[in-house]
């Protein structure tokens, strides 16, 4: 038994170490969200980051002393006029998404860029242009949650069952330092639009400043979404809960999902009002912080290490696992002008 053992973590070590990458790519952003949730990443998947873009020279001198071997530079040219360079990651402002991404699709490059990618659909239509006029390219927003464990195993799912209605609900506090429907409520409309399809607004509410009530049609179920920045950080809230016709989905964060299935009826009477019964829910998916392993990570579970895997893969291996290309996001800001509008 034990050299079963040994063998399988031997096996489990070797797997590891032989997915290497064979290109080079280049990083433009320093944030607290890029060193948290997206240099990591790359760093164990052992991806070649030939540039980082430095906006100051002593940012430039403490790049190069962090991440050896790579050179940091003030120069988007340089980085977009190196043919070893085969994709670009964007996680910088907002506000330049645009721009910077406009210029890697015109020079060819794969590219990676973090929500939102531009704050209008015109924008956005230029892009998803780009994207068509180079198409051996890869394209993703950085829509992570579509790649969340939890949100895969819900997605099988709900393909499986007759589907009734929807209650989200994405709560925090407020977000002064910009714009909260694109900044944050991207995620849970692009979420909706992933699982159920393109969705139309049957009504919205604004209820406080960037705080909506909506309720959305999509083609097989209805939903209804509060979107808010009333609440707290401290106790952020992101909940779904799914009636279908056999039971009851509910996603708590992206670390929990059950499944609650309904009790019988005969002749359209609930047993469960004749006599007791017991729900036994079915834990589909939950996080174990117990075990201090990747599949554990809040990295994995929230999805990161599944989308930019996505996006290195396509790169190097041709493989098509990608589920956030750009010119699948036109539901998503559909949704979000219209609720921009809304009053």
């Amino acid at each position: 038994m034990q050299k079963l053992i040994n063998r399988y973590k031997r096996m489990r070590t070797e797997r590891y170490l032989c997915q290497t990458y064979q290109h080079s790519y280049a990083f433009i952003g320093m944030g607290q969200h890029s060193l948290t949730n997206l240099y990591p990443v790359l760093h164990h998947l052992g991806v070649s980051l030939k540039y980082i873009y430095a906006t100051s020279e002593r940012k430039a001198r403490l790049i190069e002393q962090k991440f050896a071997g790579t050179k940091a530079t003030d120069s988007l040219d340089a980085i977009l006029n190196d043919k070893d360079v085969k994709g670009v990651f964007v996680a910088t402002s907002p506000s330049a998404h645009f721009s910077i991404a406009s210029q890697v699709l015109h020079s060819g490059k794969s590219l990676f860029i973090e929500k939102p990618p531009c704050y209008s659909l015109t924008e956005l239509d230029q892009l998803i242009a780009l994207r068509h006029v180079h198409k051996s390219i890869v394209t993703m927003a950085g829509l992570q949650k579509r790649y969340a464990p939890a949100i895969q195993i819900l997605k099988k799912q709900l393909n499986k069952e007759h589907l009734i209605n929807y209650d989200l609900h994405y709560l925090t506090g407020c977000y002064p330092e910009g714009d909260a429907t694109l900044d944050l409520y991207i995620h849970p409309i692009d979420l909706v639009c992933y699982l159920f399809g393109q969705p139309q607004i049957l009504s919205c509410r604004q209820t406080d400043k960037d705080s909506y009530i909506l309720m959305l049609q999509h083609q097989h179920i209805v939903g209804t979404l509060e979107l808010s920045t009333a609440y707290t950080w401290t106790e952020a809230e992101e909940t779904l809960k799914i009636c279908t016709r056999s039971g009851v989905y509910q996603l708590t964060q992206m670390d929990k999902l059950t499944f609650s299935p309904k009790q019988p009826t005969i002749l359209g009477i609930p047993l469960e009002k004749l006599h007791a019964h017991h729900t036994l829910t079915k834990h589909l998916y939950h996080q174990n912080n117990f075990s201090p392993i990747l599949p554990n990570n809040q990295i994995f579970t929230q999805g990161y290490f599944s989308e930019i895997t996505a996006f290195v893969n396509a790169i190097e291996k041709g493989e098509n696992n990608i589920l956030t290309d750009i010119a699948e996001l036109k539901d998503t800001y559909e949704i979000i002008f219209k609720i921009k509008h809304c009053s």
